[in-house]
């Protein structure tokens, strides 16, 4: 059987967002080219409807973090990722959470929910904030070794866009972790 680079952008998005998940697959077409194979599914329901270990690569950006309950959508994923395959990951950085609420607990798993605006129109986001040895143990009792953890530094530019959170040259928003996992 020859195997092609593929990928999988998986994620479950509240109604007021579907609208910008149409744009994904273009901008990945764009970047990528025309010859790779892209495929969008969502995560949190019916299992994946791909066969076993279909990919090298699975993207799941900025997802997890809605989801109560990692345990079935990670064995999916793995499932579907060839030995050795990578599984990319962003979710909230769980100090987020800690910052958004400074007399919350950070060691225990809870939801907790934030008011949007987006284009207009209200929405209410709920997460599931967990802290960084939770997300490390779902990803190795899913089947995962872990490659790289990024906490990258603000882009250039932001300092710019973002003067009031960015005063110093060298200070820090802490947003997004990003994980490469590789399929055991």
């Amino acid at each position: 059987m020859t195997r092609h680079y593929d990928g999988v952008a998986s994620g479950t998005l509240p109604p007021s967002r579907k609208r910008q998940r149409s744009r994904r697959p273009n901008l990945a077409r764009q970047r990528l080219g025309e010859g790779a194979a892209l495929h969008q599914a969502g995560l949190g329901g019916a299992p994946l409807p791909f066969p076993d270990g279909a990919f090298d690569d699975a993207i799941v950006c900025l997802v997890l973090h809605y989801l109560e309950d990692w345990k079935a959508p990670l064995a999916d994923l793995r499932r579907v990722l060839a030995p050795g395959g990578r599984l990319i990951v962003a979710v909230n950085h769980p100090l987020v959470y800690k910052l958004l609420y400074p007399d919350a607990g950070y060691f225990a798993i809870r939801e907790y929910s934030e008011d949007y605006t987006f284009s207009g129109q209200s929405a209410v986001l709920t997460y599931w904030h967990r802290p960084l040895h939770a997300m490390t143990d779902a990803f190795t009792a899913a089947g995962f070794r872990i490659a790289v953890i990024s906490e990258p530094r603000p882009a250039p530019g932001a300092h710019e866009l973002f003067p009031d959170l960015l005063k110093e040259a060298d200070s820090t928003m802490l947003c997004f972790l990003f994980f490469v996992l590789e399929a055991v």
